[in-house]
């Protein structure tokens, strides 16, 4: 048990970052991988079937240095003022590889949807702190579903995606620990070489679970974004889908603009934008 008290559980986890989690009573109840993770805000305590918790909200980054750093964008600031306890999570890779494989043209509802019904069918059921639900599947797993299994989890076009993104990993070709100590753009290139895997989702992959500071996700909500508060600093930013170049292109001015924990100012802007237009979460 840990006390980090300027976490904001509710506002992290209802931050787009996460899906298989469940506000009960006054905690939060979330699935990690092989872990389940019981959060409760007042008093702070985060505990974890595996006791394998430590770092799951970055607790080793500098963050005063990071919001600092960020808030130097005056419309940044803002979404840091408004909410202040948000942070970035440090998640189960496999599970975040999965979830935004899955998140393709979807709802955030629809996504944990998704990921509930592949957890009930391919998980392990576990009990922790009177708490029973499944963990999510291994990669082993899914890579030798089959496809109608797959299909009724109702993952539609997107099963054949879990599928071989599961057996990339299975096989080796996607291996998340090297993926980590190599730099941004290399593992981006690794992850894109997977079916079902565009910049967009690569990035959310490695912000949330692969320690790359410097991704920054770009969807509609992002473009919507840039086009409000930035359209004068960025030449490539569009109100049309962003082509891979382009997407390239404007990453660059981003993370120029941005600094290194461009990431960080993405997630601030992005809750920032969403609570703004009244959009539901979890």
């Amino acid at each position: 048990m840990r006390k980090i008290s300027t976490v904001n559980i509710e506002t992290t986890i209802n931050s787009g970052q996460v899906f298989l989690w469940n506000k009960i009573g006054d905690k939060w109840i979330g699935v990690d991988g092989q872990d389940i993770i019981i959060l409760n805000q007042s008093p702070f305590s985060a505990r974890s079937s595996s006791n394998g918790i430590n770092n799951f909200f970055r607790e080793d980054d500098d963050l005063k240095k990071i919001l600092s750093n960020i808030s130097r964008d005056k419309i940044v600031a803002r979404a840091v003022k408004q909410s202040p306890g948000l942070r970035l999570m440090r998640q189960d890779p496999f599970q975040c590889y999965i979830s935004f494989i899955c998140s393709s043209n979807s709802s955030i509802q629809n996504i944990k949807s998704m990921l509930e019904n592949l957890c009930k069918k391919f998980g392990t059921r576990q009990e922790f702190k009177g708490y029973e639900l499944p963990t999510f599947p291994k990669a082993e797993i899914l890579a030798k579903a089959s496809m109608k299994d797959l299909t009724e989890c109702r993952l539609g076009f997107r099963a054949k995606y879990v599928k071989e993104a599961s057996q990339a990993v299975d096989s080796g070709k996607i291996d998340f620990a090297q993926l980590k100590k190599i730099d941004y753009q290399t593992a981006i290139d690794s992850l894109k070489n997977i079916l079902g895997i565009g910049n967009k989702v690569a990035d959310c992959i490695a912000l949330f679970s692969l320690d790359k500071m410097e991704a920054f996700p770009i969807d509609r909500w992002t473009q919507r974004i840039l086009l409000k508060y930035y359209k004068k600093f960025f030449d490539n930013v569009t109100e049309k889908p962003v082509t891979e170049k382009k997407y390239e292109k404007l990453h660059e001015e981003i993370v120029k603009y941005f600094g290194p924990y461009a990431g960080y100012a993405q997630q601030f802007l992005f809750k920032m934008e969403r609570d703004l237009n009244e959009k539901k979460w979890l």
